[in-house]
């Protein structure tokens, strides 16, 4: 599952290349001796520079590799065999620190009494190889690490040295450089350079080679950790180098804690407990940004003792890898730790890594590499993207489906491929039974991994999964969460920009939505003003709200973005009709979605916030788009569909499935769908389904009538008996705003009549003005003796004929003729003299 891609090889690209271009120092080994034993890696910088020492029979030099030339270079020789613990080289590449360790036993008679010190630590001048300087002769160790400074300017005649002394303290030299002769850089004043004291009495440091920090136990940090009791007896150092000549139980000693951050302000603290049995270990992650930590206790399916030191994390941005060979590998979720089906634990077979020997040292470094000391590799660590899908479709587990469909979804999100495939296989799994709804996770997942780059406090607002607790087990794994006090920044790193700034807001955002009530917006709490605005939509008032307008803008301004994505590959005709229920769901969601993020988090501006919700409601309607045509291409599928003259095939009834499962997601987050979804999902409806069980789903709610799919069924299908039939049901459920428009459309006696009954209706509906005076006597003398209900009746007929506006305006006109007319017709029926 953890794919390892080699960057480096030490032995392809240092000792195939040392004996190609070396050839007279091949001499100097014995016959039984190899050169790739003598060769090995010490210490990787910031650029990706790699530092290793190279060991003659009476010499040691230091060599270089630039990983972006390819290139090997000789930076400096001892005349005599040392053991290098540490070296770094500044960013000019004109200064080599080193430490060396020497051997007390003197050979000599000539310097018996003279005082040897364990560790030499020297500043060489190496452009070109001129002075050397001894900046420390102690007993203890101490490791040597240049600063390399974000800035470009190479004008700046300066290098920064860190010494990190196992007597538990850090000093910074700073050291100024001036240029003779045009091209030989050497150390000004290098009796006097001047120093500071960085950091003492500590027991643990990490170096961020990436983003050049120094953490310490207490730093600029202070965070209060339960830490193992007596977790230290020796200075524990992360990614200062390796020293292969540290004697093997000592370099087992110490706290295994490593410091992982990221660009958007999280920090992760992860360390290893004391093994209280062979059967289990436990380790915590301290979720620094989010306020709390959470303890594993692991299950270990092998049979001996693991050794915790070789245990190691890898910072994957999103994730956390924690693993310990041959026993587990665990990859955390960082940014949404809360639910343990999030994160995916993998043991046994699933968890090996094969790229990796079986016995080898592993040094996790930064920006995801891996040293592999043993064998002198460098890996690249990622996930899998072809175990992470093999997982997904071979895994029965609802823990393990989840943990891979998120990864796949948020980590691989960049990958059209892997997208593709995602929607292959929740299509192929719709009808799959499990605690969550395959649609739904993916399309939540989907949305917040297209913008979870844009603030970490947005991880606390968004949806990005429906499962709101997790009541199943992880397999061999036990999990318990533990509330963080309050971190506090010190005053020097409340004053820094960037990440630390980055950092403090975010833990100040989250505290802030850890009080107040439902932080996470929910699109189903707007069903009921949805409802509202449909019906005004609908009414006969021509004159709309504020609000329904400005709704309608929204989605405009969605749409308008959909129209411009991917338009020449659409082969699914949505987005091609007015669907005024969902242009009503689509404006409403924005406007509810903008007003949310403006309360939680209004500090991203008003305009980063508009764009944001905007695309996210766009790439919604997207997203359903894509898995329809994913489907639609993987059966083959034409606009031949669309023909009601056919009976649908297995595939278009896979497709209809599909769609059904679509739609009840969207029902149940009260989601929109794309402008002529609901068309295509009744025609495929009409073709697949039997008559009574397609009204069925009408009257359920399952499939809706629209006037493009009702348009297009009273002109493809003719007026046979069945046709007739199936029409005249589908007329009697339509919307009576809907029906008196589409009964304009079919000409047929029924809806003639039914035009002409609407007709009457809508006349006598409207009560109309008496008549200022009564009829003249003069008129009565006219008239044959009346019965007087019946001639009130005529009258008010009359008047209304006289005064009331043709409601079918702008439409074909319906006279008093045609009225009469239909009414005799139906008479005649009524009265058995005409079979209807």
């Amino acid at each position: 599952m953890l794919n390892l891609r080699s960057t480096f090889d030490l032995q392809k690209d240092v000792i195939q290349i040392l004996e190609r271009d070396y050839p007279a120092k091949r001499t100097e080994y014995s016959a039984s001796s190899k050169v790739e034993g003598q060769v090995q890696i010490v210490h990787i910088e910031r650029d990706g520079h790699i530092l290793y020492e190279w060991k003659g029979t009476s010499e040691t030099s230091i060599g270089g590799y630039d990983p972006f030339t390819k290139q090997n270079k000789l930076l400096f020789t001892f005349d005599k065999e040392v053991c290098v613990i540490s070296c770094s080289v500044n960013k000019e590449r004109t200064l080599l620190a080193v430490s060396i360790l020497q051997d007390k036993k003197r050979s000599t008679i000539n310097e018996p009494l003279r005082a040897v010190s364990k560790c030499l630590t020297l500043l060489i001048e190496i452009h070109p190889i001129n002075n050397t300087k001894v900046l420390k002769a102690v007993d203890s160790r101490v490791r040597v690490q240049f600063l390399y400074p974000h800035s470009e300017n190479t004008a700046v005649l300066e290098s920064h040295l860190l010494l990190i002394s196992e007597d538990s303290y850090i000093e910074q030299f700073h050291i100024s450089l001036s240029t003779e002769e045009g091209y030989r850089v050497v150390i000004k004043n290098s009796d006097r350079l001047a120093k500071d004291r960085v950091a003492e009495d500590f027991t643990w440091a990490q170096w961020d080679a990436q983003a050049q920090r120094l953490f310490i136990l207490v730093v600029t940090l202070e965070l209060p950790l339960v830490l193992p009791t007596n977790p230290t007896t020796t200075v524990r150092l992360v990614n200062f180098g390796y020293d292969h000549y540290q004697e093997e139980k000592k370099a087992d000693e110490g706290l295994n804690m490593h410091v992982l951050t990221s660009k958007t302000g999280s920090m992760c603290v992860c360390y290893s407990h004391p093994v209280r049995a062979t059967e289990e270990v436990s380790y915590t992650v301290a979720f620094v940004h989010r306020g709390y930590s959470k303890t594993f206790t692991v299950a270990l399916e092998g049979a001996g003792a693991p050794l915790l030191n070789q245990m190691f994390c890898i910072n994957l941005d999103f994730y956390v890898a924690v693993c310990l060979p041959g026993h587990y590998l665990h990859f955390i979720n960082t940014r949404h730790p809360d639910l343990a089906c999030h994160s995916l634990f993998l043991s046994g077979e699933d968890a090996s890594i094969h790229s990796l020997n079986p016995n080898s040292t592993v040094l996790s470094l930064s920006e995801a590499m891996v040293l592999d000391v043993q064998a002198g590799k460098v890996f690249k660590a990622s996930i899998s993207q072809s175990s992470l899908l093999e997982l997904l479709y071979k895994s029965r587990q609802d823990c393990h489906i989840l943990a891979a469909l998120h990864c796949a979804v948020i980590y691989l999100s960049s990958d059209a491929d892997v997208e593709l495939e995602i929607m292959r296989w929740m299509c192929d799994n719709v009808t799959r039974l499990g605690n969550f709804d395959h649609v739904q996770e993916f399309l939540l997942a989907s949305l917040y991994g297209k913008i979870r780059l844009q603030s970490l406090c947005l991880d606390k607002v968004l949806p990005y999964t429906t499962m709101v607790h997790w009541e199943g087990e992880i397999p061999s794994v036990t999990c318990t969460t533990e509330l963080l006090s309050q971190p506090v920044l010190r005053e020097k790193a409340r004053n820094l920009k960037g990440y630390w700034e980055e950092l403090h807001w975010n833990m100040e955002t989250m505290k802030y939505l850890d009080a107040v009530p439902n932080p996470r917006y929910k699109n189903n709490l707007i069903s009921g003003e949805w409802t509202k605005l449909l019906a005004e939509m609908n009414a006969e008032e021509k004159k709309m709200s504020t609000q329904l307008r400005h709704v309608l803008e929204n989605t405009k301004k969605v749409l308008s973005i959909v129209d411009t994505w991917c338009l020449d590959k659409r082969v699914v005709p949505l987005f091609q009709e007015e669907d005024n229920q969902q242009r009503v769901l689509i404006g409403l969601m924005v406007d509810k979605l903008r007003e949310h993020l403006y309360r939680h988090v209004g500090h991203l501006g008003k305009k980063k916030i508009d764009t944001l919700v905007v695309n996210y409601v766009a790439t919604l309607l997207e997203l359903v788009r894509q898995i329809l045509e994913t489907m639609w291409i993987k059966y083959s599928l034409s606009f031949q569909v669309l023909c009601f003259k056919q009976q649908g095939s297995s595939a278009e009834w896979a497709v209809f499935h599909v769609m059904s499962k679509i739609l009840e997601a969207a029902k149940g987050l009260c989601l929109p769908l794309p402008p002529g979804f609901h068309s295509l999902h009744t025609v495929l409806g009409v073709r697949c389904l039997p008559i009574h069980t397609f009204l069925l789903y009408i009257d359920h709610g399952v499939l809706h009538l629209t006037e493009t799919f009702v348009t297009r069924l009273l002109k493809d299908l003719d007026n046979s008996e069945a046709n007739e039939q199936l029409k005249f049901s589908i007329m009697n459920r339509l919307p009576e705003s809907l029906g008196q428009k589409i009964y304009q459309l079919w000409d047929h006696p029924i809806s003639s009549a039914c035009i002409a009954r609407n007709y009457v209706k809508n006349l006598l509906a409207k009560p109309q003005k008496k008549q200022s005076s009564y009829s003249t006597e003069r008129e009565r003398s006219f008239l044959q003796p009346e019965f007087l209900p019946l001639s009130y009746l005529a009258k008010t007929l009359s008047d209304v004929e006289n005064q009331a506006l043709n409601p079918f305006e702008e439409q074909e006109n319906v006279d008093a003729h045609f009225v009469e007319e239909i009414a005799l017709k139906q008479t005649f029926i009524l009265m058995g003299f005409e079979e209807k």
